[in-house]
């Protein structure tokens, strides 16, 4: 067996990695994503913008923590545990991080770095580009040669281009 990363940041990714926190944050980026697509069609203000992405991405965290709270109660029929509650904090927070992530480049066209329209361009390429990025780490892990592991990236981060695909075909 291989040794594991020798760095910091790559035990901490290598540990991300393996965590649950990957589903969460695949699924909230792919929201965050459509949520771009949609904002762009009648764009706001860039602070306008920071803060839809930034209230949608509470939502869907509370969203989450809430289902998975009722889900328990009736799959388990018992109340959730206090002991319970830490975990689905963490897991509510890794989907606000998926989804609320494009607030950061709308954020720099708000303080003038950038352009609103640079900010939608890179929000949506950082999306499809995370996508590919967890589906090329989930071939690696699996033990899948880097060429099989492209093209995994490539099926995954696909979800992602349909989704703006339907946009371009909507507007």
């Amino acid at each position: 067996m291989a040794a594991g990363p020798s760095t910091s940041l790559g035990r901490a990714v290598y540990a991300h990695l393996g965590s649950k926190d990957v589903v969460k944050v695949v699924y909230g980026s792919i929201v965050g994503l459509a949520l771009v697509v949609a904002l762009e069609a009648h764009p706001g203000t860039p602070t306008q913008t920071v803060a839809a992405v930034v209230a949608t991405a509470i939502a869907m965290a509370l969203a989450e923590a809430f289902s998975e709270f009722i889900g328990i109660e009736t799959r388990e029929r018992r109340h959730v545990a206090g002991r319970e509650l830490p975990a689905l904090a963490t897991d509510a927070a890794a989907v606000a991080v998926g989804a609320g992530f494009p607030a950061v480049f709308f954020l720099l066209a708000a303080l003038g770095l950038i352009e609103l329209d640079t900010a939608f361009t890179i929000a949506k390429w950082s999306g499809l580009g995370l996508c590919a990025a967890y589906g090329w780490c989930a071939a690696r892990l699996n033990g899948a040669p880097h060429h099989k592991a492209l093209l995994h990236g490539g099926a995954v981060a696909l979800i992602g281009a349909a989704v703006i695909a339907v946009k371009a075909l909507v507007h």
